[in-house]
């Protein structure tokens, strides 16, 4: 693969990252207070949407950093080895990590798509929910691919 589409795609990748953080710092703040006038009895909600929104942000950039060094190794014509297998692995688990504190949130969606009068509050946690578990999936077969690959790699190289 040429440099300048690996260049490319992690400009992508940094870039993806640029409106998460702008989230984190901006919008779930707000999201936060806005738990806690719905709720004015359950002061802790609010804590808990922190809590939620800002621990999915965890594994996204561990996943985003993961992705980066996957380029990182197809730059250096590694692509086909171990490390971009666990890097795929590790994208995977991150992925799933996203989908599953996303179902622990759901409740948090509800109660607030329920006081707002407002049920495309839900759909937005179904929507991350189900991106990220296709996310897990992509890398899940990619991995598997890629072993397979590699086996196939190393068993022609045994035989020349």
């Amino acid at each position: 693969m040429e440099r300048g589409t690996t260049l490319f795609l992690k400009l992508a990748v940094v870039l993806m990252g640029i409106p998460v953080l702008a989230l984190c710092l901006f919008l779930v703040p707000e999201i936060g207070n806005y738990v806690a006038q719905l709720y004015p009895d359950m002061t802790y909600l609010k804590y808990l949407v922190f809590i939620d929104l800002y621990a999915t942000a965890i594994p996204f950039y561990f996943a985003l950093y993961q992705a980066f060094k996957l380029l990182s190794y197809i730059d250096r014509n590694d692509a086909f080895s171990e490390l971009s297998v666990t890097a795929l692995k590790k994208i995977k688990y991150c992925a799933i990590t996203i989908s599953g504190l996303y179902v622990l949130g759901l409740p948090l969606f509800y109660l607030i798509a329920e006081r707002d009068d407002a049920p495309g509050v839900i759909v937005i946690g179904l929507v991350m929910i189900f991106a990220s578990l296709v996310i897990a999936v992509f890398a899940a077969v990619l991995q598997k691919l890629l072993k397979n690959a590699i086996d196939i790699k190393s068993e022609n190289d045994l035989t020349v």
